[in-house]
């Protein structure tokens, strides 16, 4: 007989939700070098919790970017979705978390393309009557990589400047509401 899965408890829960939201800020401020002690004492949480959680520093930021991706299918299912609406909150992604496009690189490829498929998917669903999704995908890693500068302000102004010169139109960009 076999016994139920045990349920996780709502303070596990809890605390692992404020674990990926203090890594989202940390990690953004201060680049991928962060120690990990500066997440446990913003989340609120002891070094232990936060190892038991995430025994490492890849694993931490995978559960940020596993956000992420969650973020932009939930705003592509919605039936008034755009195209211009999920990429402006993969723009927002993008300059707030300029720490975490170089943890794709390094996360393994198994990690990288299963987010990227994600990703694929929700974007394949959108209508468009300019670009393809392997376009759209390619745009994607483009801007990206022109994504830089020392505020999210020059960031965001970097990005829109790069989707102009693609010719692709973004929505306003914020997070995931």
């Amino acid at each position: 007989m076999t016994s139920p899965a045990t349920p996780t408890r709502s303070d596990a829960v809890r605390n692992r939700d404020l674990l990926v939201s203090a890594a989202r800020e940390i990690l953004a401020e201060q680049g991928l070098d962060a120690p990990m002690s500066a997440v446990a004492k913003r989340a609120g949480v002891g070094q232990g919790t936060l190892y038991r959680h995430f025994p490492d520093r890849l694993t931490l930021a995978t559960a940020v970017l596993e956000e992420n991706v969650r973020d932009i299918e939930q705003i592509a299912a919605r039936p008034d979705a755009t195209l211009a609406d999920v990429l402006g909150v993969v723009t927002w992604q993008m300059i707030r978390s300029t720490a975490f496009i170089g943890i794709v690189r390094i996360s393994g490829e198994e990690t990288s393309q299963d987010l990227a498929d994600r990703v694929r998917t929700a974007v394949d669903g959108l209508p468009t009557e300019t670009h393809g999704t392997d376009d759209i995908m390619l745009a994607i890693a483009m801007v990206s990589g022109a994504v830089h500068g020392p505020t999210p302000e020059a960031r965001e102004a970097t990005a829109c400047r790069a989707w102009g010169l693609l010719g692709i139109e973004i929505g306003p960009v914020t997070p995931a509401r």
